[in-house]
């Protein structure tokens, strides 16, 4: 009773503190000048991550298990990972370029699996036989960090990839117009269109290198974060076909969770070989990084809703009112 009551208080704290935190973000949007907006919000995410900590503590205390043993609590632990992922820039002393991404992505995960789940999914159950394993924690901890890093990487890369069309879209919007003016105008409306053009130019020479230095940090933090994630995929994979083996017999049993864990590790093993190609780089591999964001919730969300195969005990029903 008093564990459930300390998961309950500490759910709703770490639920109020992020939404706090969701709220600064949207005023230092609007108002620059206050410093310590900012610095609030960077204390808003770490006290989110201690309370998300101690409440998966809690839970892990009083179930015996580690607490990853159906939906609702790997969404909890993807939402701690969200709130690691976050503080990744001040470990490396960067400028946190994150925060836009894991501030948003902590608040839906800990709100879907609080207020999207039916109550029955909130409450810790024994393990099925599968479950009753040391390679629990291994392997679904590194799958469900790997879910963390690689949406948050995807999401830069969609971010970089609308800035850049849009800069694209603009220019050629910008230069029809141009020809179309210098066709149908007389020469001296023609001089005075460039004249302005000419005033304008340091001006728009400031916004474009803005916009460059923008793109330069989202694909530098959009490769680095993805890599970090290609890495514990990479190694919940090679965990989890070693724990089928112990459970099931077998090392591969191409089954849906399987399948499409395989699939997303393609799609990211292809934006990996597209970093290293010159003539690839930007654009096309940040195409491959925002496919790769949708291939993610199938393989996370879209299986589990089906409730088939191997891992069916990862299905969910959501609350119906």
């Amino acid at each position: 009773m008093i564990f459930s009551t300390l998961e309950h208080i500490l759910t709703h704290i770490s639920f109020s503190i992020i939404s706090i935190v969701i709220t600064i973000h949207l005023m230092t949007l609007l108002v620059h000048e206050i410093v310590g907006l900012r610095d609030s919000s960077e204390k808003g995410i770490i006290a989110t991550f201690f309370s998300i900590t101690g409440l998966l503590v809690t839970r892990w205390i009083y179930s015996g298990h580690f607490p990853l043993s159906n939906l609702y609590e790997s969404l909890i632990f993807l939402s701690w990972s969200f709130s690691i992922i976050h503080m990744i820039p001040k470990i490396w002393n960067h400028k946190n370029d994150l925060s836009a991404i894991t501030a948003p992505s902590v608040i839906f995960t800990q709100g879907f699996a609080t207020s999207g789940l039916s109550t029955e999914m909130h409450q810790s159950a024994i393990l099925v036989p599968a479950l009753q394993s040391q390679w629990l924690m291994m392997h679904v901890s590194m799958m469900l960090l790997s879910y963390a890093a690689l949406l948050c990487g995807s999401l830069l890369s969609v971010a970089l990839l609308v800035i850049t069309l849009r800069k694209n879209i603009d220019i050629f919007c910008k230069s029809n117009n141009f020809l179309i003016k210098s066709f149908f105008f007389d020469e001296i409306e023609y001089l005075n269109e460039k004249r302005s053009i000419f005033k304008n130019t340091s001006f728009l020479s400031f916004r474009n290198y803005y916009k460059y230095q923008l793109t330069q940090r989202l694909d530098y933090w959009s490769y680095r974060v993805i890599s970090l994630g290609f890495t514990f995929l990479t190694i919940g994979i090679l965990s989890g076909a070693v724990w089928a083996n112990e459970a099931w017999g077998s090392y591969w049993n191409w089954d849906p969770k399987e399948t499409w864990a395989f699939i997303t590790w393609t799609v990211f093993a292809i934006y990996s070989h597209t970093r290293t190609n010159q003539s690839l780089q930007g654009t096309n591999s940040a195409l491959v990084a925002s496919i790769g964001f949708l291939i993610i919730w199938i393989c996370y969300f879209g299986i589990n809703l089906l409730g088939i195969g191997l891992h069916s005990y990862g299905s969910f029903t959501l609350t119906s009112n």
